[in-house]
């Protein structure tokens, strides 16, 4: 599952996923009924930084029933934060609470189609923690391989999670983002700097296109940077997320770019 480089301008098919299901009890956010009509893959919330049994089992069927591919989105016990702060864990500690969640959620998947996750995605802080730090990245594919040897890791292009998938002989997918911007060294700009997010679907096309087509990003200071994906990733959270999606899909298979989910097996 990596580009070979000297390919990237005749990269013609991507998957475009979303984060899913990121309600619980009585509150709900994003728009999951909108965007299941433009996503290819789904990452659904496994009840620590958002959802809950409900949300999950409603999550799966949606997912189901709209034919994309589902994958778990296992995150920090942070839900006052919505799993975007940093906490101390250890590796055995991001072993434990992944295959915690990867098998909750994969009770519903099994239940409702019966078949099985297509993929793994960190969520928040555990997303960057995993991305930067190997002790943690080993763990977290450890846990989804001992689950399932087959099912897709889905991290950031150039992450510690893709080199520990690697070691372990697992497929991985390299992952960019639509909606969020780059620094020089090719990290996304923090939550909570100035400019993190892109705010308007134009913007967010224009960025994606241009990863497709050249693998380069403009970062933050104006200068590009190598980026390159097999998966784009779109917040489900964000006010707009739907108009995005719809817009991306258009413009991505107006240039001639097949949506599809990556192959697993």
């Amino acid at each position: 599952m990596t580009i070979d480089t000297g390919m990237i301008q005749a990269k013609r098919s991507i998957d475009l996923n979303c984060d899913f299901g990121e309600g619980y009890g009585a509150y709900s956010f994003g728009q999951d009924a909108a965007l299941l009509k433009h996503v290819t893959s789904v990452n659904i919330a496994c009840g620590f930084h958002a959802g809950d049994p409900h949300t999950m089992r409603e999550a799966v069927e949606r997912a189901a029933g709209a034919g994309v591919a589902i994958g778990a989105h296992p995150g920090l016990p942070d839900r006052l934060g919505f799993g975007r702060r940093e906490m101390a864990v250890s590796p055995q500690e991001v072993y434990d609470l992944t295959l915690y969640q990867i098998g909750a959620l994969q009770a519903f998947v099994q239940s409702i189609t019966g078949g099985t996750l297509r993929h793994v995605k960190p969520h928040g802080a555990l997303y960057h923690m995993a991305g930067r730090n190997p002790a943690l990245a080993e763990a977290f594919v450890r846990a989804v391989k001992s689950f399932d040897a087959r099912v897709l890791i889905f991290g950031q292009w150039g992450s510690e999670l893709l080199t520990a998938a690697d070691k372990q002989g697992m497929l991985r997918v390299s992952e960019v983002f639509a909606d969020r911007t780059y620094q020089q060294d090719g990290k996304l700009t923090p939550r909570d700097m100035p400019g993190a997010l892109l705010t308007t679907p134009d913007a967010a096309l224009a960025q994606t296109l241009a990863i497709l087509t050249h693998g380069k990003v403009k970062t933050t200071s104006g200068l590009e940077t190598t980026v390159q994906g097999d998966t784009v990733c779109l917040h489900g959270d964000g006010p707009h997320a739907a108009e995005f999606a719809a817009l991306l899909r258009q413009g991505l298979e107006g240039a001639g770019v097949e949506l599809r989910p990556p192959h697993a097996y």
